[in-house]
Formats: C-alpha cells, sequence, structure tokens
C-alpha cells in the first residue's frame, strides 16, 4: 500500500520508510506543488494542514501528515510550533535554545509529533500522538539525527538523540511512537 508522506524532505520521508520496514506500507513524497501553509496553533492543525496540501497535490491517494516540534518546560513550551523557524541554521536553532536556557536549572524538555491520515477522499481516518521526553543538554553531543538531536538527552539515558544509533532512535522517537500507532490503525482498514 503506498501513502503519500506530506513533506518535502527527503531525509524526514527515508526516516519514516525506516521506521515503518516490515509494515505493508511504503511512503512516498507528495506530487509537485506541495508548499503547504503552517498556519494553525496546534500541532493538530498544523498535522492536518499539511495533510490537506498533500491531498490537493495527490489527488486520490491516501495522504499521511505529520507536525512536531521540541516543548522546553522553561521557555515556557518554546519552540513549540516555530521548531524548524526558531532561528536560521540548524546550529542557529541549536545556539539560541543553550543560551536561552543557561541562566535556568530547569532543563526539562519533550518532543512532540501529531500524525493524521486522510482516506482517497481527503477525510480525516486517523490521528496519532507521540512524545518522547528527557532534557536539554548544557553542550551538543553526537553526530546522527538532525534537527535538536544533538542537546536532546533522553529520558532515562545520558545519551542525546545524536548520540543513538538509527535503529534506537526510531523505536524510542515521538515520530516512532506516533507512526506505531497510525500503523496499527492501517493494519486495520485491510
Amino acid at each position: 500500500m503506498k501513502i503519500v508522506f506530506a513533506t518535502g524532505n527527503p531525509h524526514k520521508l527515508q526516516e519514516i520508510n525506516e521506521i515503518s520496514n516490515g509494515s505493508a506500507v511504503e511512503f512516498v513524497l507528495p506530487n509537485e506543488g506541495f508548499n503547504p501553509e503552517e498556519n494553525g496553533s496546534t500541532f493538530e492543525e498544523n498535522s492536518l494542514i499539511k495533510a490537506q496540501e498533500a491531498f490537493r497535490v495527490s489527488t486520490g491517494m491516501m495522504c499521511l501528515a505529520d507536525d512536531s516540534g521540541l516543548c522546553v518546560e522553561a521557555l515556557n513550551g518554546a519552540p513549540g510550533l516555530h521548531s524548524a523557524r526558531y532561528a536560521g541554521t540548524q546550529q542557529e536553532k541549536i545556539d539560541k535554545i543553550l543560551s536561552e536556557l543557561a541562566p535556568h536549572t530547569n532543563r526539562k524538555a519533550k518532543f512532540i509529533c501529531v500524525m493524521t491520515l486522510l482516506d482517497t477522499d481527503g477525510e480525516v481516518l486517523h490521528v496519532s500522538k507521540g512524545e518522547c521526553q528527557g532534557e536539554i543538554a548544557k553542550s551538543q553531543s553526537g553526530k546522527n539525527g538532525f534537527g535538536y538531536d544533538p542537546v536532546f538527552i533522553v529520558e532515562g539515558t545520558n545519551l542525546t538523540m545524536a548520540d543513538m544509533s538509527e535503529d534506537v532512535k526510531n523505536k524510542i522517537s515521538h515520530r516512532a511512537k506516533a507512526l506505531s500507532d497510525m500503523l496499527s490503525f492501517i493494519e486495520t482498514l485491510k
């Protein structure tokens, strides 16, 4: 079964296909013209916006979208919905988080991922949510992953997500948890 995954990021598509390896689903990029305006006020709204945009350019196919972000307790949930636009480059985003957290002792944080699945008529079939608890490190570590992975220490470990292998990360991440629930739902459609 092929399902459009609402992203223009081939790395994200690869990650989703690695996590879902062994299922009967193959995720593919949307057709040309995919350009959602993420102006929702929640992860749920942005996930739906992306799913609807993927459906618009890939009519007749089931579409799955996710919206995710890093929420830092001491920063009142920031960067949250603005995780991708928090600063210019990835390094600038990491530097900004570390700088803003410098005066704080509370470094608790969580990654959140919300996924929305649309059917072949563009109607919402299922919504799933995954969270990965942890804290922000005082300095970055690790070479794997992307985004905020080098400064996010996974709860119960002393490793950042970037210190972990892709295999380990793809079992415990917020995206993996949301996708696991979604794939269980998709299995019921057969």
